[in-house]
């Protein structure tokens, strides 16, 4: 469920809730193989299927960066700020990839807003988040996010 937000007070007013998970969404190798494409990184663990079943994890992981990047479209379903003439990311404070993704899992992320910041124009949000796959005991991956909303 999305929590939609219409101002820069109740934005402030959420800071420290957990605003609750994205919908799942499934990780595929065509995603995997693009993402490997777009950055140079073909390692076998992401990109050779018959090499990674007999690897560590037994099938084709996402790159953790894939994972990462993944984060802003999955916060969609969990954040929704209306009024913006832009958001941007703005970066992030910290990030450790937990466990791995496999292809063909599905993720989804759950966020709490942890800061809100006036900045010219508008303000910079951080929100904690974990992306999960689902049935697995630990996150995949926890970061710190901070977009910058401009009204």
């Amino acid at each position: 469920m999305t929590t939609h937000i219409t101002s820069i007070e109740e934005l402030k007013s959420l800071v420290g809730t957990h605003l609750g998970y994205s919908d799942y969404q499934h990780v595929t190798q065509a995603q995997v193989d693009l993402f490997a494409d777009a950055t140079g990184d073909h390692q076998w663990i992401h990109v050779d299927p018959e090499r990674a079943k007999t690897g560590p994890f037994g099938h084709t992981i996402a790159h953790g960066y894939l994972t990462l990047s993944l984060i802003p479209v999955l916060l969609g379903g969990v954040l929704s700020v209306e009024g913006v003439t832009m958001g941007v990311n703005y970066g992030t404070n910290k990030v450790r990839f937990t466990s791995p993704v496999p292809v063909g899992a599905e993720i989804r992320a759950g966020a709490t807003l942890t800061s809100v910041d006036d900045v010219t124009g508008g303000v910079q949000v951080a929100l904690d988040v974990m992306v999960e796959v689902k049935d697995a005991p630990k996150p995949s991956c926890v970061a710190q996010v901070v977009f910058r909303y401009y009204f």
